[in-house]
């Protein structure tokens, strides 16, 4: 299988728990909390190792969270390169209120990165061996990190012939697209950031999509429409992927998971259709999970062989 590197400029520690509900002013008891590495690319390196395949993430870590952050990635036996950073990892919380079903998410900004870390980590990358065929940069950027970082980062992976697949948002997003990637993954939102004007119906979301393909900022272009599934955009075709209906136990990672099940099966020399169907499995399937879990693999392949029986629209 071909080798696959994911890039988390953010991590975290996401912890969960419940509570029977949720109001203020009051003392609030929860349940036992669960603790889950997350941030962008390692929830990608997660939801890979859970569909059964591999990869290296990259990541910073500082602090004691940094310290717990790397015992939970060995635990889940993901194979990790820390850089070490003079701040402190972030800790994320997410809190179900059991009455309403309603999840609350508070997420800090994290450490602010310093020019010297940041040159610590394009190193890091530079010096990757053997060349991976997917770099796949995902999550926030912390403060302190210029807004092109991630666009410098797929200037390298142009320079290491590996493809280049992109989940952010903002100017991040922007500025990597204008680089060029193999694959980004924008919601309706982003996709009105990357094209600068309303995406309000199906039409629209599709001459969007043409819009990206056509400025050179991506080969492939998939649309996440949340609940709806995606839609896949080459210059080839538009198809809509649509996602099946599942019982929603938290929304956390499911972006992440639809990231790592795309990027697997093509690492596995998948078709991009076949791929990108998987995916939306994948994420349908972290949806199912408490907490911050994801998906799981008998889920996922349960769902994908439920799609490819009913398949999606082309246009």
């Amino acid at each position: 299988m071909a080798g696959i590197v994911t890039l988390t400029m953010n991590p975290t520690i996401d912890t969960s728990t419940s509570t029977s509900y949720v109001i203020a002013e009051q003392k609030l008891r929860c349940r036992q909390p669960r603790d889950d590495p997350g941030g962008g690319g390692i929830n990608v390196s997660r939801a890979i190792k859970k569909l059964g395949g591999e990869s290296k993430a990259f990541y910073f870590a500082g602090g004691w969270y940094g310290e717990k952050l790397k015992e939970l990635l060995d635990r889940e036996k993901i194979d990790h390169v820390p850089i070490p950073i003079q701040g402190s990892t972030r800790q994320d919380l997410i809190i179900l209120d059991e009455r309403s079903k309603k999840q609350y998410r508070f997420q800090t900004p994290g450490p602010e990165l310093q020019e010297s870390e940041l040159d610590a980590c394009y190193k890091a990358l530079s010096e990757i061996s053997p060349r991976p065929e997917y770099l796949v940069a995902s999550g926030s950027l912390p403060p302190g990190v210029p807004e092109d970082f991630y666009a410098r980062v797929g200037r390298l992976a142009h320079e290491f012939g590996s493809r280049f697949i992109v989940d952010t948002s903002g100017s991040a997003l922007v500025h990597a697209a204008r680089a060029g990637a193999f694959l980004l993954k924008p919601n309706l939102k982003e996709l009105q950031i990357l094209v600068q004007h309303d995406v309000e119906d199906e039409s629209r979301i599709e001459g969007a999509a043409r819009e990206v393909l056509e400025t050179g900022e991506a080969e492939v272009l998939v649309v996440s429409l949340g609940a709806g599934g995606a839609l896949l955009a080459t210059r080839e075709h538009l198809r809509y992927l649509r996602a099946p209906t599942v019982p929603i136990v938290s929304k956390v990672g499911a972006g992440d998971s639809m990231v790592g099940g795309i990027v697997l099966k093509l690492a596995e020399g998948e078709a991009i259709e076949t791929a990108v169907q998987y995916g939306v499995a994948a994420g349908a399937a972290a949806v199912m999970t408490p907490g911050t879990e994801l998906c799981r693999k008998d889920d996922t392949d349960r769902l994908f062989q439920k799609m490819a029986a009913a398949p999606g629209s082309e246009k």
